[in-house]
């Protein structure tokens, strides 16, 4: 992490992301599933938004929430993923510096709000099953528009000092980014200056934001099971264990590869280099699809009106054919 001496110091106009190191020969083959993974992300969270915006009996807190998660899910792929597919296919990798720190920016801010906007449906779930009577009065729409304002808020505010940190290094090494997306860990590492602050920031967001998160939420939670297993009847429990049952896959399926994921890029020397790339690339594709599938299978207003909304479609089809 210490500077480099006696280097020509120069400040980078582009990069070349070249993919995932160690897999070159195969990265026509990698392409086909991410590529699959991507449309079907496009396509759930895109019917998932529509769903909830075109039926009113849908805009509730719950559904609210996640409409936002469906927003930030759709923001991460985007990002990333097409320009993932390019290195891919046409080994097209060239990425100027801004557009590398703005890709890198939208990703941090995403992981930011996905992990407030968890918590925000923790919260929800918390009031929803031990305080139902007040449950419209505390989750108003004004108090869930400043729910939504207070992620946005939060995310800028903790990735906008990244951003600073970043353009403040002095690069002397390769443009090569050995990654399929910019990376924060990876393009610090090819700076010549002491990365040492840069480390530790990230470092302190991992633990301090999302580990708090994740604190508030498990908290919540214990809470809500107490509430549940003090219910009289078997009937209302499993009843309310099943609305918390999706929200719980979600939560599985955001934090455990990204705590993975994060203390593994900086702790794990040990791990091979496309190893930690693979993760990397897992955490922006398979959150962002399976979010909307869970919840599609598990919640039954959802479920119903997707249903619906494909045997409309089938009957468009079949009067025009």
């Amino acid at each position: 992490m210490m500077p480099a001496d006696n280097h020509t110091f120069f400040a980078p106009v582009t990069y070349i992301l070249t993919g995932i190191p160690g897999t070159e020969e195969s990265h026509v083959w990698i392409s086909i599933p991410f590529c699959l993974m991507y449309i079907a992300t496009l396509f759930g969270n895109s019917l998932l938004l529509f769903i909830i915006l075109t039926e009113q009996s849908l805009h509730q807190p719950m559904y609210i929430l996640m409409s936002m998660l469906a927003t930030v899910d759709l923001l991460l792929s985007t990002t990333t993923v097409p320009k993932m597919l390019t290195v891919f296919w046409f080994r097209a990798g060239e990425i100027s510096f801004a557009a590398c720190l703005t890709q890198m920016f939208f990703i941090h801010f995403s992981f930011i709000a996905e992990s407030a906007i968890l918590l925000a449906m923790a919260f929800d779930r918390y009031i929803a099953i031990c305080d139902p009577l007040r449950y419209t009065m505390i989750l108003s729409k004004s108090v869930i528009g400043k729910m939504g304002l207070a992620v946005v808020t939060r995310s800028f505010c903790i990735i906008f000092p990244i951003i600073f940190l970043m353009k403040q290094l002095k690069f002397c090494r390769t443009n090569l980014l050995p990654h399929t997306f910019c990376d924060y860990v990876a393009i610090a590492r090819l700076a010549c200056d002491d990365i040492t602050v840069n480390f530790w920031y990230g470092i302190a967001v991992a633990i301090l934001v999302i580990g708090l998160d994740a604190v508030l939420i498990a908290l919540s939670y214990g809470l809500i099971l107490r509430a549940v297993f003090r219910l009289p009847s078997k009937d209302a429990r499993l009843k309310a264990l099943r609305t918390c049952s999706s929200h719980l896959c979600v939560i599985l399926m955001f934090y455990t590869p990204s705590f993975f994921s994060t203390f593994a890029h900086r702790f794990g020397h040990i791990i091979p280099g496309y190893i930690l790339n693979l993760l990397a690339n897992f955490y922006v594709l398979i959150p962002p699809m399976l979010n909307p599938i869970v919840y599609g299978v598990t919640t039954k207003e959802i479920l119903k009106r997707v249903i619906h909304v494909f045997h409309r479609w089938c009957r468009r089809s079949s009067l025009l054919s």
